[in-house]
This record gives C-alpha cells, structure tokens and sequence, in this order.
C-alpha cells in the first residue's frame, strides 16, 4: 500500500480556520514537522484542501 510523506511548510498563522483544524487533524503542528499517512481517498481531500501550505511526496511500503 502507498503511503504519503506530508510536511508542513508555511505557518498556518492567519489562514482560514477550517485549514487549521486540518492541520491539526493530520498531526501537523510545526514548520518542518513530517508525518507519514495512508494514501486513501478521505486523506487526500485533507491534504487537497491544504496543499498551498504543505509538501507532499509518495512512499511505497516496503515492509510486507
């Protein structure tokens, strides 16, 4: 199963309040905090929502 590699880039200060309780959401707290999530369809409606403020890379799982 893919996996994303989320990491925040821009500071959520000033921002709509809804794309702030995303971040939240996703775990994302910090500038430069990384998390790793499932790639699944609810996922990325959250990250499509804030991807002017993120980074996104995809990861293959290795571990099977």
């Amino acid at each position: 199963m893919k996996k994303l590699k989320v990491t925040l880039t821009k500071s959520p200060i000033d921002k709509v309040k809804k794309h702030k309780l995303t971040l939240k959401a996703l775990g994302l707290k910090k500038i430069g905090k990384t998390v790793i999530l499932p790639d699944n369809k609810a996922m990325r409606g959250m990250i499509n929502q804030i991807a002017y403020m993120i980074k996104i890379e995809e990861i293959k799982d290795a571990a099977k």
